[in-house]
């Protein structure tokens, strides 16, 4: 394999600043602290917030874009508009969610960003105080936030039943050597998603791979997720 210098940047994954002289060749490698691969935002502290708030920052342009031309036009009809919900809305605003970290804070995000594009098709808004369900019942679609959470216990399966060998699955079953930092522990994904099974499913962490390990019992069980995976707002 040939290495492009020209092309090539390092970074290290730390919660504190790490110098890093990573050098090909006689060439030292730029150090950055973010870089992006395969359309998804990475940075040297590990976090993927910043990641989360660029989608969603993207799916706000693409709804000045479509809103005045588009969304709001009465000639267009409501299949339409949905259609262009599910093939543009949908995949900017959801691309690489399946290893999210979602907090509190991301989910009303991606809720609010959900519902204001939901409103505006249905020719609602705010002040009509109609409930998020209402409309999504009324429009056929089901909860954005039940779509990710299937994805990633969808993608969880697959990780558990990966061979050995294979990295994504190997990098799931790692157990890094050290002590973590003191203060409060960030969420992994793993915690994070052993938890929304536990919560969704009623599954428990201890029995997780077993029963994800079966791939058809894993997949009934996603399509008998409840429809509605947060409280109604309006």
């Amino acid at each position: 394999m040939k290495i492009s210098t020209s092309k090539s940047e390092a970074m290290v994954l730390n919660r504190k600043k790490v110098e890093c002289l990573l050098r090909v060749k006689e060439e030292i490698l730029p150090q950055v602290e973010e870089f992006k691969y395969l359309g998804v935002l990475f940075t040297s502290e590990g976090r993927m917030e910043r990641e989360i708030d660029r989608r969603i920052g993207a799916v706000s342009a693409v709804m000045q874009t479509l809103h005045r031309s588009i969304v709001v036009k009465r000639e267009l009809s409501r299949k339409a508009k949905l259609s262009i919900y599910r093939l543009i809305f949908v995949p900017t605003l959801t691309y690489g969610h399946e290893l999210w970290v979602m907090t509190e804070r991301t989910r009303s995000r991606v809720q609010a960003a959900e519902m204001s594009f939901l409103r505006r098709v249905a020719g609602l808004s705010l002040r009509d105080r109609v409930r998020s369900s209402a409309i999504r019942e009324e429009l056929g679609v089901e909860s954005l936030l039940l779509r990710v959470e299937r994805s990633q216990m969808r993608w969880l399966g697959h990780l558990v039943r990966m061979p050995p060998g294979r990295l994504p699955g190997e990098v799931f079953r790692a157990c890094p050597s050290g002590r973590r930092p003191p203060g409060r522990p960030r969420t992994r994904w793993r915690d994070y998603v052993s938890r929304l099974v536990w919560e969704r499913l009623g599954i428990p962490p201890d029995e997780l791979e077993e029963v994800a390990g079966e791939r058809e019992v894993w997949a009934s069980l996603l399509r008998l997720l409840p429809c509605d995976p947060t409280p109604d707002k309006r």
